[in-house]
């Protein structure tokens, strides 16, 4: 039976323990021999600079250490250290030295390497002589391939990585074939590099030429995809080498790639402004030769570097879950292509990496591939970073990292093997970092060697890792000299064919640059109503699931109250129906309809509020329990999620999935509407161009918490005027909605029309629970989402004198004022949606009042801010007359941070609406 390492403080059980260790380690539990290992080897202490021990004497020197302890602690040391001398830099003169792995530092001398020696750590315990282990050490761990692995804390992730790394064997053992089909591939990516450097001198490419490698490691995945269940890999990757991958590896025809090179190319396959070549993505279904096919996708992204990590991470997740793979998730990968200066600076490589376990986000570990550059725009590491290798922020989820030079491709393609073994086998992330060069600037127009000469020296004389490795096996004799050349005039052979058809289609113009595209084309935007209605029947049957728990189930008697029974009671009653019973009546009614819901965020299953209590929880043992997951047995799946505290991160995630699950209603919400402001990147990249550049559809929703209510610069505004200036050629959904029936209509609407836009909603604080704004039960049965939504009158329309339009909640305000104050020749119109704006329905709801002659804007922002930019100039057009601004001035934050100085601010705003003009 094995002894818990629990006990360890027990003394007498830790000698016992240790005891039997060092006769046998397999007789104790792993934990306890992880334990003696660490403790032996870190016992171990260098000749010079000896430490004290606590109680001031110094310990022995090492040469006074038993030998076998010596030993172990030099294959520790080799374990740990051995990356830190391994072959890595192609561009290097002479291999990297540490002295701590020097003989002396690990307490031995010249005199000691004939020494036959062994440890029960490495290689089974094999019997040999000192400088055999070394070199045997240095093979494994020191030569081409760096490992750290030794900073995972599961002995069993550790151990299997060390077994095999240790169990490698050695380049001769690769098969014939398979080296004819690396050299082929590098040949294939360096003669694509090359024709395009001649035929389009002067165009920016971003070209792999230094890191061709990284084809080698894509292949070594791909074609270890079969074996390992894989069917789908979605990739991401930033600009540099993504013409040779897209060429190359997803099979993208030469001619449809010359094409875009052409100086008259103007795509007519997007209904968007389109984007340069470099930014675009491919998929493509591979049928390899060894058996199996895999279908690969590679996402479109813009040049903000490592922003499409999260998104990518977001489509893996959608496709397992449509590939019915959300146990195991190994069907579907992801594989990230990473450049080295970007992977150590960008700050959302850690919100990524942070998500990897995370039970909302997890994908089964995402592969990661650095093109390490050593080098970033013209910056070198020194100035870059703080840590040793680009790679080690990886360290803080614990993900082994490996180190390869990237001239030795049959090592980039072991590893790249054992990284998707490891993948499958731990469903963590992994690194590979390729260390490579830039053969020319960071574009091909730029000059690198103003600012780095000597590195840029030894590159014009560095042959390309194809003709490193192309001489190898003419040497190994693995192929002849002539058949080396034989391939080299067939890759160029076929470029030329492909250029001279693509001259000839642009006579014709006959090129169709659709093909393979992820481009997903859609139905136009249109005004059109949306019936969202929904029965009594079915509200009843989601109702008794929102007011009802399980028998035995534990619920907080201030929920049960002001939650459960309230609710029962409201529907009783016919009303009212708050904003978030509202919400959850619309989420229940599309999962009845067999549309799944997702919603993630900052405490989104509670709501920043504590307005939505979508998970309940039993006050005894904590057992969760969320009522829209029990409506009916064939009802659609429902998940929320609280998310890590992150907005690009997350975000990117959600829109990400959204792309690649379109029947499903995908929402994120902020925990105050300004913190979206994190993530703009993505809403900026992504959320409101991508139609128009990649012609990629999303149907996201951002729920973002606006309003006034004396909080603060920081709570108050979601920034709608960013939004709004962002929108152009029907991108995307603007709302600020004033009924929790509005709210219920336009989640619906969102899954109900034949076309998907991202929707942007300002959603309520103080209003969540306002009585005025409550909603009554036919609301939702017998109505729709209207964009433009005029308030009552108190008067008849004739008597109109003032119309003032407005949005969100200042409507409240302004109907309280006017109320209180009995003005009846004033009528306030809403603007539900303010972009798209449908004119027509707006103008018709202002010309309806023939005496209204003055027409006032009124909004709680401040001038600069809110939508008076957006929205003046359009009114004035429409209603061919001018418009008064009632509202906050122009400042350069958003709001007061004193209540009393935002409750007089308020006062007058309102006062204003009623008196301009």
């Amino acid at each position: 039976m094995a002894i818990s390492f629990a006990n360890r403080f027990n003394a007498d059980l830790l000698d016992q323990n240790y005891e039997r260790w060092r006769k046998d380690p397999a007789s104790v539990d792993s934990t306890w021999s992880a334990f003696f290992e660490g403790f032996e080897l870190g016992s171990v202490q260098p000749k010079n600079g000896a430490v004290a021990t606590q109680n001031g004497a110094v310990p022995a020197t090492s040469t006074d250490s038993p030998l076998q302890t010596r030993v172990d602690g030099l294959v520790y040391a080799y374990r740990t250290l051995g990356h830190t001398i391994a072959n890595l830099d192609p561009l290097a003169h002479e291999r990297p030295t540490n002295p701590l792995l020097s003989l002396r530092e690990l307490g031995f001398d010249e005199k000691d390497l004939d020494l036959t020696v062994g440890s029960k750590f490495l290689l089974g315990g094999k019997r040999m002589k000192l400088r055999e282990m070394i070199g045997e050490l240095e093979r494994i761990y020191c030569g081409p391939l760096g490992a750290e692995f030794m900073h995972i804390q599961n002995p069993r992730v550790r151990n299997w990585l060390r077994d095999k790394i240790e169990s490698r064997t050695a380049e001769a053992s690769v098969s014939p074939e398979v080296k004819r089909r690396i050299l082929r591939q590098l040949v294939k990516v360096e003669s694509f590099e090359h024709f395009l450097h001649t035929k389009y001198q002067g165009q920016k490419r971003f070209s792999l030429e230094g890191g061709e490698s990284l084809i080698t490691a894509l292949y070594g995945i791909l074609e270890s995809c079969p074996p390992s269940g894989v069917e789908e890999i979605c990739m991401g990757m930033a600009h540099r080498g993504r013409l040779s991958v897209i060429a190359e590896f997803l099979r993208k025809p030469y001619r449809l790639m010359f094409a875009e090179f052409s100086e008259n190319y103007i795509r007519n396959t997007t209904d968007g402004d389109g984007d340069v070549k470099y930014h675009l993505g491919y998929m493509t279904t591979r049928k390899l030769k060894i058996g199996g096919e895999v279908e690969v996708r590679l996402s479109a992204n813009p040049s903000h570097l490592e922003a499409v990590n999260p998104v990518v991470m977001g489509m893996t997740r959608a496709r397992q879950r449509i590939r019915k793979d959300t146990d195991d998730r190994k069907k579907v990968i992801s594989v990230l292509i990473h450049g080295d200066a970007a992977f150590a600076g960008q700050g959302i490589i850690a919100e990524t990496l942070n998500m990897s376990q995370l039970q909302g986000y997890r994908i089964g570990g995402t592969i990661h591939l650095i093109v390490n550059n050593q080098i970033g725009f013209t910056t070198l590491p020194a100035d870059a970073r703080s840590t040793t290798y680009c790679s080690d922020v990886a360290k803080m989820i614990e993900a082994p990292i490996f180190h390869v030079n990237g001239d030795n491709p049959l090592a980039v393609r072991w590893v790249s093997e054992l990284a998707l073994e490891f993948r499958q086998t731990f469903k963590r992330d992994v690194v590979v970092d390729i260390f490579c060069y830039r053969r020319f600037g960071h574009n091909e127009a730029d000059d690198p060697v103003s600012t780095q000469p000597t590195m840029y020296a030894d590159i014009t004389t560095h042959p390309s890792v194809g003709t490193l490795f192309e001489k190898k096996l003419v040497s190994e004799g693995v192929l002849t000299q002539t058949e080396a050349d034989a391939l080299d005039k067939e890759m160029e052979e076929r470029h030329e064919k492909a250029l001279a058809i693509v001259k000839a289609a642009e006579k014709d113009q006959t090129i169709n640059s659709f093909s393979g595209s992820t481009a997903a084309p859609q139905a136009p935007y249109t005004h059109d109503p949306v019936e969202t209605a929904v029965s009594k029947e079915n509200l009843a049957k989601i109702v008794k699931a929102l007011t009802t728990v399980p028998d035995g189930f534990t619920i907080q008697p201030k929920l049960r109250s002001f939650l459960l029974e309230k609710r029962a009671k409201a529907w009783a009653n016919g009303g009212p129906f708050d904003w978030a019973y509202g919400e959850a009546l619309a989420m229940g009614s599309l999962l009845l309809e067999g549309i799944p819901v997702r919603l993630s965020g900052q405490d989104a299953r509670r709501g920043t509020f504590s307005q939505r209590n979508s998970y309940l929880y039993d006050q005894k043992t904590r057992e969760r329990y969320c009522p829209l997951k029990h409506i009916t047995p064939e009802q659609a799946q429902v998940c929320i999620y609280n998310s890590l505290l992150s907005e690009a991160g997350v975000l990117g995630f959600d829109y990400g999935y959204s792309l690649n699950f379109p029947n499903l209603l995908c929402m994120w919400e902020a925990q105050f509407g300004d913190f979206a402001n994190g993530a703009q990147v993505i809403i900026d990249q992504f959320i409101s161009s991508a139609e128009s550049k990649w012609q990629r559809p999303s149907g996201l929703t951002l729920l973002l918490p606006h309003g006034y209510e004396g909080q603060g610069p920081e709570h108050s505004s979601a920034r709608l005027e960013r939004f709004l200036q962002l929108c152009a050629e029907d991108n995307m959904q603007v709302c600020n909605l004033t009924t929790p029936a509005q709210y219920f209509h336009v989640l619906r609407r969102q899954m109900k029309r034949p076309f998907r836009k991202p929707l942007i909603l300002m959603t309520p604080k103080s209003m969540l629970r306002l009585e005025a704004a409550a909603s009554k039960v036919e609301d939702f049965t017998n109505d729709r989402f209207h964009e433009i939504l005029p308030g009552p009158l108190l008067d008849k329309p004739e008597r109109i004198k003032r119309v003032i339009l407005c949005t969100g909640k200042v409507y409240y305000d302004l109907l309280k004022f006017r109320d209180e104050n009995k003005i009846t020749s004033t009528a306030i119109i809403r603007v539900e949606q303010l972009y798209p704006l449908d004119e027509a329905q707006l103008k018709a709801a202002v010309t309806q009042f023939p005496n209204g002659k003055t027409i006032v804007w009124c909004q709680e922002e401040s001038q600069n801010m809110g939508a008076w930019n957006y929205i003046a100039w359009q009114l004035r057009r429409l209603l061919e007359t001018s418009v008064w601004y009632a509202g906050r001035g122009a400042s350069a934050s958003p709001a007061v941070g004193s209540l009393a100085a935002h409750r007089k601010e308020q006062q007058l705003i309102i006062q204003d609406a009623f008196t301009l003009g």
